[in-house]
């Protein structure tokens, strides 16, 4: 009741007040270090997001946020695949509203061939990266939920383009988040049917030096996308092992690594079962 009647409060103070919220409560959770408080109070936050972008139908100050959380809900604590499938619906429909109110022309170019939105993304600077960066980074989640579905897989060199334009502006984008995006989309198809594991590699090494480590999902993913795949055990142990002993907390990165910590446990556990 209390948690519900702070929603309350916080929707009937006016837009102008209210436009740093939802930033400022998603860093407050990304500092978090009980990730069950997360899993039980993101869902009204998710309510209220959704309300706000009700009523505030074109304002990215609360689209992005939204399209964020969806997300990052969707990746770690759906309850099945169906939810999964239903979040990350919802994350990509909010970031591409948000990319189509901002920048009309790449919003339209997406539906056509590489070259256009090449076109279209060299006409943008600095200032679009975290709406592409937020755009590229849902879209993503959605082909990976949804990747036992051929037309989603191809849609990942459009996915692609975008995340490489926005780490031609900024490698480090994200802690290091926008490079794990691409390690993981690039270990999506394997070798046997032309995928590049070798590209995956270089994003996830790179992901891990321009964090100084500090991004431990780095290499929970190394482990689990590129090890896992090729086969090498000695890596994905001593990968999870430094998670395992690393600390947890670090700036905007505290729930993410506690969450990875628990991921490298369960992968750890099941690794000599797995390379048998």
């Amino acid at each position: 009741m209390t948690r519900l009647l702070i929603i309350v409060a916080i929707l009937t103070i006016q837009a102008c007040s209210i436009g740093n919220l939802p930033s400022n409560l998603s860093r407050s959770m990304m500092n978090q270090e009980d990730p069950e408080l997360v899993r039980t109070a993101a869902p009204a936050y998710l309510l209220m997001l959704d309300a706000l972008v009700e009523t505030y139908p074109d304002d990215e100050d609360f689209l992005l946020p939204a399209a964020r959380l969806y997300g990052a809900y969707a990746g770690v604590f759906a309850n099945d695949e169906a939810q999964t499938k239903r979040m990350v619906e919802r994350s990509k429909d909010y970031a591409h509203r948000a990319l189509c109110e901002s920048e009309e022309d790449l919003c339209l170019a997406l539906d056509q061939k590489i070259d256009v939105i090449l076109a279209e993304l060299d006409d943008l600077d600095e200032d679009e990266l975290d709406i592409v960066y937020t755009y590229a980074s849902s879209w993503a989640s959605w082909i990976q939920a949804n990747a036992s579905d051929w037309d989603a897989i191809a849609q990942l060199p459009k996915v692609k383009i975008l995340f490489n334009w926005v780490l031609a502006y900024d490698p480090a984008y994200d802690n290091g988040t926008a490079q794990i995006y691409m390690g993981v989309l690039e270990s999506q198809i394997p070798p046997s049917l032309g995928g590049r594991p070798d590209l995956a590699k270089a994003h996830f090494d790179k992901a891990i030096q321009v964090s100084d480590g500090k991004n431990l999902m780095a290499k929970v993913l190394y482990a689990q996308q590129y090890a896992r795949l090729l086969f090498e055990q000695e890596l994905h142990d001593r990968l999870l092992n430094e998670v395992l002993n690393s600390d947890a907390k670090a700036e905007g990165l505290t729930l993410i690594n506690h969450l990875a910590k628990q991921q490298a446990e369960i992968l750890l556990a099941e690794s000599a079962e797995y390379f048998e």
